[in-house]
């Protein structure tokens, strides 16, 4: 192709946008705040541990309970899978266009790489884009890949993941043995002390001592400069891991289905709407199943950690069936156009979703912290979701608004211009300013 005819580079326009896409990322936005809030409110042990804070009686039972069976994890995994399909929707249209698809999508992962180290040093610990941009620098070289074939690699990756949380419960179990004096058979002493060793570390981040916990509160309650010293320590030791983690296959499986579903078209309406009604009815009804066998499986233990590990071996295979019957069911409803007070605003709030995760981190943030109101650890689990539902409100009622006059959320805005390297039009063109060649529709 002649120089004279490659397209300039310019963001997807709304005509151009898969509504199914946005709506199930809008979706997933709203429900990461579910399992987020209990990290913005409480200690962090405590996402996971409901013993550590809060107690474990009445309602603060039952929301840890709905959290671990339909929500935890899940999102996270349907907001991977809307990463995926983007990348696939990005690179195809640029490269149908005639332009630089890899200058463009490795400027695009730099910017998200720098705004996610931003975001979780100087904001919040729990920061996921930056560990979504570095999961992004392998996908490019594979968005040729048939989808039978990324299908293939995320399933054995999340297999492994399985077999592995399993061998781990099984060291975890034997190093709980040995911590309590009981060795396996042909255990020596220097191993059973190695087991004591590791299973008293485990411990140690699963049932913090009551100073750790303190010193976390006065962090957290104190100024902005003794939060930032908290929070930085904490997630330097988490970047500091080696690259390819297990929370780098965590996110990299979800986005290799996400290419493949976008391959296949189902975010586009491909299946027939009885398979969209089969796949989440089928979907939910088996990740609920082995939800709730890991959930009661944990509380009928205390919520000792052997107990934990024991339900995490099924974790991944949870969020798969989870996810997907999830995803199904949305995309179904949307090409169905049901609910439509509903999944408007919810497209409305993923495609602005950048803007709306941030603004997550600033609501909360003012309202938990030391520099803010301070609420942190003042509120039982059940009382964190009052501040849930009122932020869900908030974005559902102003982004569609916000959509409205303008083209982009403001940290899209800020994203894309730095992508393209040229200020992007912020407002919506009047009809008079359009042409078709800005509105393919």
């Amino acid at each position: 192709m002649s120089e004279e005819n490659l397209a300039i580079p310019s963001p997807v326009d709304a005509a151009e946008r898969v509504e199914a896409l946005d709506t199930v990322r809008g979706f997933a936005l709203l429900g990461i705040l579910l399992l987020n809030i209990c990290s913005f409110g409480m200690p962090s042990a405590a996402e996971g541990n409901p013993t550590v804070w809060g107690g474990t009686a009445g309602a603060n039972f039952w929301l840890w309970w709905v959290q671990l069976v339909f929500w935890s994890g899940k999102m996270r995994a349907l907001f991977s899978i809307c990463f995926g399909a983007g990348v696939i929707y990005l690179t195809s249209r640029a490269e149908a266009k005639g332009t630089s698809a890899g200058d463009i999508y490795y400027r695009r992962t730099f910017w998200l790489m720098l705004f996610g180290m931003i975001h979780a040093y100087l904001l919040w610990y729990g920061d996921i884009l930056y560990p979504y941009a570095l999961c992004a620098l392998l996908l490019y070289p594979l968005r040729k890949m048939a989808p039978r074939w990324l299908t293939l690699i995320a399933v054995v990756m999340i297999v492994a993941a399985c077999v592995t949380s399993g061998i781990a419960a099984k060291d975890t179990k034997t190093a709980r043995d040995s911590y309590r004096g009981i060795p396996p058979h042909a255990q020596v002493a220097q191993e059973v002390e190695g087991a004591r060793g590791a299973y008293k570390g485990m411990l140690n981040g699963w049932q913090p001592k009551q100073v750790e916990i303190d010193a976390e509160l006065k962090a957290y309650r104190g100024s902005y400069a003794e939060a930032f010293s908290h929070r930085s320590g904490n997630r330097l030791a988490w970047d500091s891991q080696p690259y390819f983690n297990t929370g780098s296959w965590d996110f990299l499986s979800f986005m290799l289905i996400g290419m493949a579903l976008a391959k296949w078209n189902v975010l586009a309406g491909a299946w027939q709407r009885s398979t969209y009604a089969w796949v989440a009815i089928s979907g939910i009804a088996a990740g609920t199943a082995i939800g709730v066998w890991a959930a009661n499986h944990e509380a009928a233990a205390n919520f000792a950690p052997v107990a934990a590990m024991e339900g995490y071996t099924v974790y991944q295979l949870q969020r798969l069936f989870m996810s997907i019957g999830y995803l199904a069911a949305i995309v179904g409803i949307v090409q169905a156009r049901w609910l439509g007070l509903l999944t408007r605003p919810l497209s409305a709030v993923g495609r602005m979703a950048f803007s709306n995760y941030i603004l997550h981190t600033l609501i909360c943030t003012t309202l938990f912290y030391g520099h803010g109101f301070g609420w942190f650890g003042k509120l039982q689990r059940y009382e964190l979701y009052y501040v849930v539902a009122a932020i869900w409100l908030l974005q559902l009622i102003v982004s569609p608004i916000w959509l409205r006059a303008y083209r982009f959320g403001p940290l899209e805005w800020c994203w894309r211009s730095l992508t393209y390297w040229k200020r992007q039009q912020m407002r919506q063109p009047t009809s008079a300013q359009s042409s078709p060649a800005e509105n393919p529709a």
